[in-house]
């Protein structure tokens, strides 16, 4: 389960995807089937969410991990790099980043 708060060690990454609405669609299928059968299987993965724009020209998608260390080699995968080149292939830019919860509220 995702848990946003700064007490946490784990690692967060977002990622915001850019697309057509008519590959939207698409993109939210393939990013589900990564997530299903090879993401949450990766050693270090929590918990990941995806968001869609009202346009279905964005998604965001966040991910928390163990270690930064466990979302690297997950990335450097011969799995991962072959599925992110046929998410490339579905979006204009997608761009992967880490970050550090400093704050939550509510």
């Amino acid at each position: 389960m995702l848990q946003i708060a700064s007490a946490n060690t784990c690692q967060t990454v977002i990622t915001t995807f850019e697309m057509t609405p008519g590959t939207c669609q698409d993109l939210l299928e393939e990013l589900t089937d990564a997530y299903d059968n090879f993401i949450s299987k990766q050693p270090g993965f929590i918990a990941a969410g995806l968001h869609v724009n009202d346009a279905q020209t964005r998604i965001a998608n966040y991910s928390q991990w163990e270690r930064r260390e466990d979302f690297q080699a997950t990335l450097r995968s011969e799995e991962m790099r072959r599925r992110n080149r046929r998410i490339h292939d579905l979006c204009r830019s997608f761009e992967p980043v880490m970050y550090d919860v400093v704050a939550s509220f509510g």
